[in-house]
């Protein structure tokens, strides 16, 4: 099985709406790192399993909606508690959706809000 992963660091703003989040509810800053890494079995004619361009392109785009931004205030939260899981689904959807890889099988995002904790959220494609 192969892998690729791209890694990439911005910030962005949000409070938790759940019941007694203590400080967590309070508008704060987190220095997110968006890991996006896709997975196959086989390579493309070129030797790829992903062109890691066209991957870095797809995670600017998606990752330049979020930087600076209010999570809460974004289209893709509205309804939801801005965690950390939540971000990580979306940014994969948003990546793939936006990169349309061909041949790799599985896609997964794994979202850092600090050096300690981070969430994943994984996909067939």
């Amino acid at each position: 099985m192969y892998s690729v992963t791209v890694r990439r660091s911005f910030i962005a703003q949000h409070y938790l709406t759940v019941p007694n989040p203590g400080p967590e509810g309070d508008l704060h800053s987190h220095r997110f790192t968006a890991e996006v890494g896709f997975e196959g079995p086989e390579l493309n004619e070129y030797g790829y399993l992903v062109d890691i361009d066209d991957v870095e392109a797809a995670m600017s785009a998606v990752i330049d909606r979020y930087r600076d931004a209010t999570l809460n205030d974004e289209p893709a939260f509205d309804g939801l508690n801005p965690s950390v899981e939540h971000f990580a689904r979306i940014v994969c959807e948003e990546v793939v959706a936006e990169a349309e890889p061909t041949n790799p099988d599985r896609a997964a995002v794994t979202m850092w809000e600090d050096e300690s904790a981070r969430a994943s959220y994984e996909t067939d494609l």
